[in-house]
């Protein structure tokens, strides 16, 4: 690959906003120099002083432009690669649901499948299994029919791809399951869809679990006197995901969160579905109806569906919402995500050797470009 340049922008480090500076980079960044040394020569992209920020992740995505993960095809990986791309995700983990057993190896073959292709957008770095090991009860918008005790049988084949498995800890007899899991140093297990008191949680968060899967929703909330699964959460360090649309979880919750967990450990998620980035009306998630109209996706009984959200969206929420500074937040769709699973070594942040994903955007958050991995996958048109 030609080394490149990309000049005259405010680039966001892990700790501060650096000016003044290019980086220059083929697949993966070579050095970081100032502005007035660079060769006429070598091809540039002038951001005319907007920010460079690290490519942005997201680790709970199920679908978009039409298409959803458990669609099983790779057109529709495709398709959702592309989009996310659009609002500068450079990376991601194809997310799948509580479907039958067939359906969710069908669609992690084809995940496993798309990690060989290159598609000019998003890079597909793994996945994530949302289901089927969660609780009837604490369900959200999957479907109870396909719920399933933990077993690694499962998913023994897709252990090389998947990166984050969402479990009810109180499935998991003894722990069993957890204690297991927990020895593979290549994912996570995140609590999620539970039904567990604060001590069953607690005892999980000990045994392994490493991550909260969209902290404050489905699962049992805090209570004074029963601190349930957010209580556990809450007074631990694992990583928290949060869907940050202002519809999943209130705005003044972001504050708080970031005041009891920090800014290391927050995680910015999309949880969109297929109709994200699409037109209002009615679409499928997970074999049910879903309703989209005014920004939100619901179940015909109302229960929350997934969501519309882009993470370009989310840390523009969390701007509008938190006093945090901009690199503050960056974190959250950057390196935490990277390092929650185990990639902050190649990719999260903006240093010498890791590969070039650059998020460019202006000060109202619009996507300008996106470069993946060295190459330019998106150039906002004007």
């Amino acid at each position: 690959m030609a080394v490149k340049c990309i000049t005259n922008g405010n680039i966001i480090l892990k700790d501060r906003v650096l000016q003044g500076k290019s980086i220059i980079y083929n697949e993966k960044i070579i050095q970081i120099v100032e502005n007035n040394v660079l060769s006429k020569d070598i091809e540039t992209i002038d951001v005319e002083g907007n920010y460079i920020s690290p490519g942005f992740i997201d680790i709970h995505v199920h679908g978009a432009k039409g298409f959803d993960v458990m669609d099983g095809r790779i057109d529709g990986i495709e398709a959702i690669s592309k989009s996310l791309c659009n609002h500068g995700v450079t990376g991601f983990l194809p997310t799948t649901m509580t479907m039958p057993v067939e359906d969710i190896h069908k669609a992690l073959d084809v995940v496993k499948d798309s990690m060989e292709v290159e598609f000019n957008g998003s890079k597909i770095l793994g996945a994530h299994l949302e289901g089927p090991f969660i609780s009837p009860k604490y369900k959200g918008a999957q479907n109870e029919k396909y719920v399933l005790s933990p077993t690694i049988e499962i998913i023994k084949p897709y252990l090389d791809i998947i990166k984050i498995i969402t479990i009810a800890p109180e499935m998991d007899k003894n722990h069993i399951f957890i204690k297991s899991m927990n020895v593979n140093k290549n994912m996570i297990l995140s609590i999620g869809h539970t039904n567990s008191t604060y001590e069953e949680a607690m005892s999980a968060i000990e045994d392994g679990i490493k991550s909260a899967t969209h902290c404050f929703n489905a699962m049992t909330p805090l209570h004074h006197r029963n601190p349930g699964a957010i209580g556990a959460i809450l007074n631990s360090d694992i990583y928290c995901e949060l869907i940050a649309d202002t519809i999943h979880v209130h705005p003044a919750l972001f504050n708080i969160l970031e005041k009891v967990k920090g800014e290391d450990k927050i995680i910015l998620i999309s949880d969109a579905m297929r109709a994200a980035c699409m037109k209002f009306g009615d679409y499928d998630l997970g074999g049910q109806k879903v309703l989209v109209s005014h920004g939100k996706a619901t179940l015909e009984d109302g229960t929350l569906a997934g969501s519309l959200l882009t993470l370009d969206k989310a840390v523009k929420n969390m701007r509008a919402h938190t006093k945090l500074k901009l690199e503050k937040i960056i974190k959250m769709v950057t390196i935490n995500p990277a390092s929650a699973i185990g990639i902050d070594s190649m990719k999260g942040s903006i240093e010498v050797g890791k590969y070039a994903d650059f998020t460019v955007f202006n000060e109202n958050m619009d996507i300008l470009y996106t470069v993946v991995e060295g190459n330019l996958c998106f150039r906002k048109e004007f």
